[in-house]
């Protein structure tokens, strides 16, 4: 890779008119842009995935757990201890996001993402040696504390890196991680139920891959190792140009919707019967994205994922059919995990400085974790096998995501054309340059990107 980065760029002969030079330097500026994006997403992005991919495996964890291998049993859960294990968490989370957003950007991703990663994998490794709901309530809010700030923290450090039509793509390839870590974790729990004698202890290994993080992350792109200074100065020119001065429902619970749907099944059929819907969802995680950002629209695709969650909680609602709920839940991943890389991806594109930007990353996944504590008391064992009351929030919820989408949508195109009437020279004529770096969005110049 090193002696691929040392080569010089084959430029064409000089050319004959300006116009050709024009061409010519455009061109070249493009190869450079283009091989070093491809290099940053080499070195940058599959760190970041592994994180992402070990963690939701440990989260998701805790329901196969309870439902699948007795984890209630062990610990001698009774009624509603189980919702207050999840709620520890999800609260503690909820407290930290913002702050611990705000330490990434104080402290630099490249040091903070890898500490946090290290820290949760070490806790989680306590997760094995829990006897009561006493202790596993600890181990859960020391590891809400440090996977606080994870999403936010990595979708702000993609934000320093990708152009805005550029990030939300990246951003999902990140997320897919999430599906495709349960519906692994689904093959493999099958095997495990196997076994006898086998605890948490096998994640140990994802410690040592999380250190390489502290030496591959960079904090910016100025300090890039793996970028020539060619490649350093046209990158964040390209980001500088673009800037003027529910899913937790179904995630969490599927091995208990799965259990619901197939009650006569045996317990290895049931994990199995929980990978398919997870492949589909990390399909369209990516997929919806990956058209974001070829037609550079955002919005768009957030507001065609939430139809899909609506029409499959509708259908939990309607039918007690196991082969219709079962295909319900095909429909909802198709939907639900795509819109975690449109949301953090738009918020991001929407935002000029790097504070707010960090705040306000943080601020977007600390609404969805409030999300995620809400479901932890919707599917309550009273309310089963149909769960009514977490399949009808989930459909409300679904239903305020398209109508919000929609206004935010149609706000953003009005809002645009509004400044496209406004003279910018004329508005900053009277301001100092320090007040026009201050104006962020109020910038005339400033553009909102739906």
């Amino acid at each position: 890779m090193g002696a691929l980065l040392d080569q010089k760029v084959d430029c064409p002969p000089p050319p004959a008119c300006a116009k050709c030079t024009e061409t010519a330097t455009i061109e070249t500026a493009r190869y450079v842009a283009e091989r070093g994006q491809a290099v940053t997403d080499h070195y940058g992005r599959p760190l970041v995935q592994f994180d992402l991919a070990a963690e939701a495996r440990l989260r998701w964890k805790i329901d196969l757990q309870r439902e699948l291998a007795g984890l209630e049993r062990d610990l001698n859960l009774k009624h509603y201890d189980y919702n207050t294990v999840l709620s520890i968490f999800y609260i503690c989370y909820i407290i930290f996001e913002i702050p611990s957003n705000m330490a990434c950007k104080w402290i630099g991703p490249g040091w903070y993402l890898p500490a946090i990663s290290l820290a949760f994998g070490i806790t989680s490794i306590a997760t094995a040696f829990v006897h009561n709901i006493h202790e596993i309530c600890g181990v859960r809010f020391i590891l809400g504390v440090f996977e606080a700030g994870m999403l936010p923290g990595i979708a702000y450090y993609m934000s320093r890196w990708c152009r805005k039509s550029e990030l939300t793509f990246r951003l999902s390839l990140y997320i897919v991680m999430a599906p495709l870590a349960g519906a692994f974790g689904g093959l493999l729990a099958s095997a495990i139920l196997k076994l006898s004698n086998v605890g948490s202890l096998h994640e140990w290994r994802m410690i040592f891959a999380i250190i390489i993080g502290f030496f591959t992350l960079t904090d910016r792109l100025a300090n890039a190792l793996w970028l020539t200074q060619e490649e350093k100065d046209l990158a964040i020119a390209r980001i500088k140009s673009e800037r003027v001065g529910v899913t937790e429902g179904l995630a969490f619970f599927a091995p208990t919707i799965v259990k619901t749907i197939y009650p006569d099944r045996s317990v290895i059929s049931q994990q199995l019967h929980t990978v398919p819907p997870y492949l589909v969802g990390s399909f369209f995680t990516v997929l919806f994205p990956f058209l974001s950002w070829k037609f550079n629209r955002c919005l768009l695709f957030f507001i065609l994922g939430a139809p899909f969650v609506m029409v499959g909680y509708i259908m939990f609602l309607a039918s007690n059919d196991p082969k219709v709920r079962y295909g319900a839940a095909f429909i909802i991943a198709s939907g639900a995990f795509s819109l975690g890389a449109l949301s953090s991806a738009n918020v991001a594109a929407n935002i000029v400085s790097d504070t707010a930007r960090s705040s306000a990353i943080g601020t977007n996944v600390m609404f969805g974790n409030i999300g995620s504590l809400v479901a932890t008391w919707s599917f309550l064992p009273s309310d089963s096998p149909d769960y009514r009351i977490g399949n009808s929030l989930n459909l409300a919820t679904s239903s305020s995501i398209l109508i919000c989408s929609v206004a935010s949508l149609f706000w953003m195109n009005m809002d645009n054309k509004k400044r496209d009437r406004i003279n910018v020279e004329k508005k900053l004529a009277h301001l100092s340059q320090k007040q026009i770096q201050d104006l962020d969005w109020r910038h005339p110049g400033f553009r909102w990107k739906p």
